[in-house]
C-alpha cells in the first residue's frame, strides 16, 4: 500500500488525481471504519505513515490497529523513537494517546522493520497551551548499532554527545546508554543516537543523527547535540520535528492552542495550508524574536 492510499483505506474513501494541483478525496465519509489495516509502508518511514492515519484512527468508531512496516531508523524522517518519546507525550497533552510494539527495526537504506501501533478513539481532542520553555534540567538518550558493527560505536557516540552537551549546558544531568540491537530484532547494519531534553516545565525537546561512511563515529554523537540545541537556543517548547505533526491536531481540538516554537519550518507552512483547506480553522502566527508563538482556533471534531 502507498502512503496515499492510507487514509481512504482506513476510511472506505478514495483519492483521485493524487498527482495533480489538488489532491484531495472526491468524498468524506461519515465515520472512520474499525479496521484492522494490513500491512503498509515502504523502504524508508514508518514514522510518515503513522502522521497518515494517526488522525483518521483517533475519530474512528473504535480500535484501530496499523502494522506498519518500513524504516524504523531513516534518513528524512523522525526515527520512531523520536516518535514514542517525544510525539507521544505531546498527543496525550491532547488527550489521546497510541501502544506499540516494535517487531522489528529497519535501517536506511534496507528498511525491512515492522511496528504495530494500537489506537483508541477519542471523543474530542483538548487544546493545547505551551508557550513557557523553562530552562533544560535534564538529558537522556540512546546510542544504538546493530548488525555488523561493534558496540564501542554506540559508546564512542553516547560518549561524544555526553561530552558536546555538558559543554553547551553546564549543570545538567546527562544520561545515555549504548546498546547492540539482537541480530533478531533487526533487518540491517546500522547505527544512531536519540537523545531528549527535558525542561523545568515539562517540555520535551528531540535531536539526532544516525552514523554515516562520511562522518566519524564521534561527529554522529555532536550532531545529534547540535539538532538539540536548535530548539534550545530559541527557547521554543517544540522542536522543529513536532511543528508540523501538531497543526493538524490543533486544528482538530476544541479550543484554542498556543505553542512556541523556533523558526517555522517548509514542512508547518504547508501542514497549516493544508489544516486551513480541510476544516477552516483559523491559524496565526505571533512572531517573538528568534521565536514564534502559533496560535489555532480549532474546530472541536467530535466523534459521534
Amino acid at each position: 500500500m502507498n502512503l496515499e492510499d492510507v487514509y481512504p483505506h482506513l476510511s472506505e474513501g478514495k483519492v483521485e488525481n493524487h498527482l495533480g494541483p489538488h489532491s484531495f478525496p472526491p468524498r468524506t465519509p461519515d465515520r472512520v471504519q474499525t479496521l484492522k489495516i494490513p500491512v503498509i509502508g515502504n523502504k524508508f518511514y514508518i514514522c510518515l505513515l503513522l502522521q497518515v492515519a494517526l488522525p483518521c484512527a483517533l475519530f474512528s468508531n473504535g480500535m484501530t490497529i496499523l502494522k506498519l512496516k518500513g524504516g524504523t531508523n531513516a534518513e528524512m524522517a523522525p526515527q520512531f523513537d523520536y516518535t514514542t518519546e517525544v510525539f507521544r507525550p505531546l498527543l496525550e497533552k491532547f488527550g489521546a494517546t497510541f501502544d506499540y510494539k516494535i517487531i522489528k527495526r529497519g535501517y536506511f537504506p534496507r528498511g525491512g522493520g515492522e511496528v504495530h501501533i494500537r489506537v483508541k478513539p477519542v471523543k474530542q481532542l483538548n487544546p493545547i497551551n505551551m508557550v513557557d520553555a523553562g530552562q533544560v534540567v535534564r538529558v537522556w538518550g540512546w546510542a544504538f548499532v546493530a548488525g555488523n558493527l561493534p558496540i564501542k560505536v554506540a559508546n564512542t557516540m553516547a560518549d561524544s554527545a555526553t561530552q558536546a552537551l555538558l559543554k553547551a549546558l553546564p549543570n545538567i544531568e546527562v544520561s545515555i546508554e549504548a546498546y547492540k540491537e539482537r541480530t533478531e530484532e533487526a533487518i540491517g547494519t546500522g547505527s544512531g543516537i536519540n537523545i531528549v531534553a527535558e525542561t523545568s516545565t515539562g517540555c520535551l525537546l528531540g535531536g539526532s543523527a544516525l552514523g554515516k561512511r562520511e562522518l566519524k563515529t564521534e561527529e554522529v554523537g555532536v550532531k545529534a547535540v547540535e539538532d538539540l540545541l536548535q530548539s534550545v537556543k530559541t527557547e521554543a517548547c517544540v522542536d522543529i520535528y513536532a511543528q508540523d505533526q501538531l497543526i493538524l491536531l490543533m486544528a482538530l481540538a476544541n479550543g484554542k492552542s498556543r505553542v512556541k516554537c523556533g523558526s517555522i519550518t517548509l514542512h508547518t507552512e504547508t501542514a497549516i495550508h493544508i489544516a486551513q483547506l480541510l476544516t477552516q480553522a483559523k491559524v496565526n502566527i505571533v512572531k517573538e524574536g528568534a521565536s514564534s508563538v502559533i496560535e489555532c482556533e480549532g474546530i472541536g471534531l467530535s466523534n459521534g
